[in-house]
This record gives structure tokens, sequence and C-alpha cells, in this order.
């Protein structure tokens, strides 16, 4: 195949219209602002560039900075969006399972998302889940998907338990500092971690094998200290003005 070509991807072009009909369906029971309508399309649209635009062929078997950026988006941000994308009355009832509940604690949601993105960042298991691509990939980007929604959910969600804005502040800074090693380790190794990408078709890009792992990586760690930040900025001005108000008499 091409490396430009276009992707025939049933984990995508069926997992993200059953996503998009059950999302609609709950909205119109519970209803839902149109930024958090806008949030979940955008989440769609990065799913399906991700599955089956170029980016999924250039990511399963010619550059791995490609594939770093396509994990970020599984992993991270589409997640984000999706946690965004619900209206409280929706994340009440979807948080009211016990798994639920335990999957969101944030000593629970951080761990499970650094293992989930450390573990698939293994050599072995990550050549293994490229060279399987309509199986254990899926299963790959399925995880990330999964987990990064579990991360973010404690970040946005009152429910099933509210976190202060200085424990959300923690929270977020906390997975930045944990999860940067990931990219920097593979910015900074000497040597090309994975076959595929060393034995890719073509090089691209006047891209050497090294120097595909090296750009990747740090655009990896730079991406996630952008969003990291930004969110950690959010909630820790909310903090401050909670502390500044903190002293204030009640109302009469």
């Amino acid at each position: 195949m091409q490396p430009y070509a276009w992707t025939w991807n049933e984990e995508t072009l069926v997992f993200v219209p059953a996503l998009t009909v059950a999302y609609a369906l709950s909205v119109r029971r519970v209803g839902a602002p149109r930024w958090r309508i806008a949030c979940f399309v955008a989440a769609a649209l990065l799913l399906l560039v991700c599955g089956i635009s170029p980016l999924h062929e250039l990511a399963l078997r010619y550059l791995l900075l490609v594939h770093l950026l396509q994990n970020v988006v599984l992993a991270e941000w589409a997640p984000l969006l999706l946690v965004l994308s619900l209206p409280p009355a929706l994340a009440r009832v979807l948080a009211e399972p016990r798994a639920m509940r335990t999957l969101t604690r944030p000593a629970v949601a951080m761990p499970l998302w650094l293992a989930n993105y450390a573990i698939w960042h293994v050599p072995l298991l990550y050549d293994a889940a490229l060279r399987r691509p309509h199986t254990l990939l899926h299963l790959e980007h399925l995880t990330y998907l999964t987990a990064g929604v579990l991360m973010w959910w404690p970040v946005f969600k009152d429910a099933p338990r509210r976190l202060k804005a200085g424990a959300r502040a923690i929270y977020v800074f906390a997975g930045f500092v944990l999860a940067a090693p990931i990219g920097l380790v593979l910015a900074l190794v000497p040597h090309v971690a994975y076959a595929t990408y060393r034995h890719a078709p073509e090089r691209l890009w006047g891209l050497s094998a090294l120097a595909d792992q090296q750009l990747g990586g740090v655009t990896m760690a730079g991406e996630q200290a952008i969003v990291f930040f930004a969110v950690f900025t959010l909630w820790f001005f909310r903090f401050l003005a909670e502390q500044e108000h903190a002293d204030d008499p009640p109302p009469l």
C-alpha cells in the first residue's frame, strides 16, 4: 500500500459511527449545550483522521513520528474532548456503576493510564501490535482511548466524586511529570527502538530512522507539556480564586 493511501479501517468505521449514535441518543434525552456537542464532533473527527486518513498508513509502516502523534490523539486529545462533551446529567448516569466509581478514582485512573502508555511502548509489544493491525493494534487503540477517558474524568467531572480545584491541578501536574519520560527516552536513546521503522519500506520526508524517532519523542513530550500545562493552569487559577474568596463572609 502507498504511504499516503486512505485506509478501510473497520475499527474506526464501526466504532466512531456507533459512538456517535449513542451520544446523539443520550444528548437527545438529557440535552447538552452546543459547545459540548462541538467537543464530541471534534473528538469523532480526530478518531476518523487517525483511523482512515493517510496518517494511519504512515503510522503503521513508515514513520514513528506519525505513530506517536496518533497515540497522543488516542490517549490524550480525543479522550479529553469526549469527557468534556458529556453533560453533567449523562456523566452522573455513566458514573453510577461500581466499576466506574473505582476506575475513576485519581489513585486508580492515573496509574492505569501511565501503565497502559508505558506498556504499549515496550519495543517487543509495540512491534507486535504493528505486525497485527487487525487484532493487537485495535486492542492498543481501544485501551489508549479507554484509559484516557478514565484519566481525564476526575479532572472535569464531579460524579462520582468532586475534587477541589487544587487537587485537580496537582493531579494534572503529576500526570505531566510522570508521562514525560516516555517521549524523552525515545528522543535521547542513541539507537532505533522499534524494528518496524528501522526496516520501513522507504524513508520519507528525508528522515533517517533515528531522526524520525528523536523528532517523534520530542514532539510527543512537547505536546504533553502544552496540553497538561494548559489544563493545570486552568485549575491552578481556579484554586487561587477559591482561596481568595475562602475568607469572605457568608451572604446575609
